[in-house]
């Protein structure tokens, strides 16, 4: 992640830490100041994020980091990143909980991620990888879809992932999507008209609507152009499992093992956790007869799913909270008892 950001631009990166995230902040540390860029260990998240606000606003490629509790102290100044427009990127390496909860891995945090964790009605673009090379492209990615829509995006992973080791190959950077000339920033007014970068819309009294529906319109478009999702054996799938992140990855084993005892059972993982992939449910809807969400979590990325198929198909689910970790053998278990 950290080399990935480095190699599409990266010059700031402030961060405080948290386990299991430290060592995103450890080789930024070292390894930024060698590139040219500036790390600093803030003195708390919110400081953190408001450092991000500042730095965007100066045109720089920035970038934080956490985990958990530390992403939801951060939550006030991503509303504000959202409102201003600034382009960032916010990796959120998840733990359990709720509360300072424990450090092992997690799902917890897809409501507070894909919903909007600060006020107002805002979004942001969610990434969910489930290895590591895919962390490494899509953090570059990241950064052009930042700059692309002047949007914060979040890397959202867990503990495994933020704790795992894995061959990958170093790719240059090239850019995915087009992008802008950075036009708001404030680089110094002198021979230009002054630019000011504010969230606070009072006068007149229907600005803020209108912004409001300028950022729908904004979201919209995002809605239309950007979803990213893998497919894993859905031509023929009865049931089709939705999982994302490393619990994909787990569920991928236990389909293998289902299809070798002749169940029909394929997967749909979304790599855009927001916006969300809904045409690749609705086009499975028609064949699979039941869905099953296999979830780090209570539950809550089974509502999307349900919402993506108008809830026209029985979805079962299983998940735990808290640090629970599905094994192949659990989801295979799970599987049989649902294709029955």
């Amino acid at each position: 992640m950290c080399q990935a950001a480095i190699e599409a631009g990266c010059r700031f990166f402030a961060g405080y830490p948290i386990t299991p995230q430290n060592e995103v902040p450890e080789y930024m540390s070292s390894h930024l100041p060698e590139a040219g860029g500036i790390f600093i260990q803030a003195e708390s998240e919110l400081a953190a994020i408001n450092m991000i606000f500042g730095a965007s606003a100066a045109g720089v490629r920035c970038m934080t980091s956490s985990s958990s509790p530390g992403v939801s102290l951060k939550q006030e100044g991503i509303s504000y990143i959202a409102a201003a427009e600034l382009p960032c990127v916010i990796a959120n390496m998840q733990r359990g909980g709720p509360g300072l909860g424990n450090i092992r891995a997690s799902q917890g945090d897809y409501f507070q991620a894909v919903k909007g964790g600060g006020h107002g009605d805002y979004r942001i673009i969610v990434l969910a990888p489930s290895t590591l090379p895919e962390i490494y492209e899509l953090t570059m990615a990241a950064f052009d879809y930042a700059d692309h829509y002047r949007n914060p995006v979040l890397i959202l992973g867990d503990g495994i992932l933020g704790q795992m080791a894995e061959p990958i190959e170093l790719k240059p950077y090239k850019p995915v999507v087009e992008l802008p000339e950075k036009d708001y920033i404030l680089d110094g007014c002198k021979g230009r008209e002054p630019r000011i970068v504010k969230t606070l819309l009072l006068r007149p009294a229907e600005a803020l609507v209108e912004f409001n529906e300028y950022l729908k319109v904004k979201y919209a478009r995002i809605e239309s152009e950007l979803k990213l999702c893998e497919q894993y054996l859905t031509e023929d799938a009865e049931l089709v499992v939705a999982a994302y992140g490393i619990t994909a990855r787990i569920a991928i084993d236990a389909i293998d093992a289902a299809r070798e005892k002749g169940l029909k059972v394929g997967l749909i993982r979304p790599i855009t956790l927001w916006p969300f992939p809904n045409e690749a449910f609705k086009e499975v809807v028609g064949r699979a007869k039941k869905f099953l969400v296999v979830e780090m979590s209570n539950g809550q990325f089974v509502d999307d799913v349900k919402l993506a198929i108008d809830c026209s198909r029985p979805v079962e689910f299983l998940g735990t909270g808290g640090g629970w970790y599905p094994t192949p053998e659990k989801i295979f278990e799970k599987i049989e008892a649902v294709y029955k």
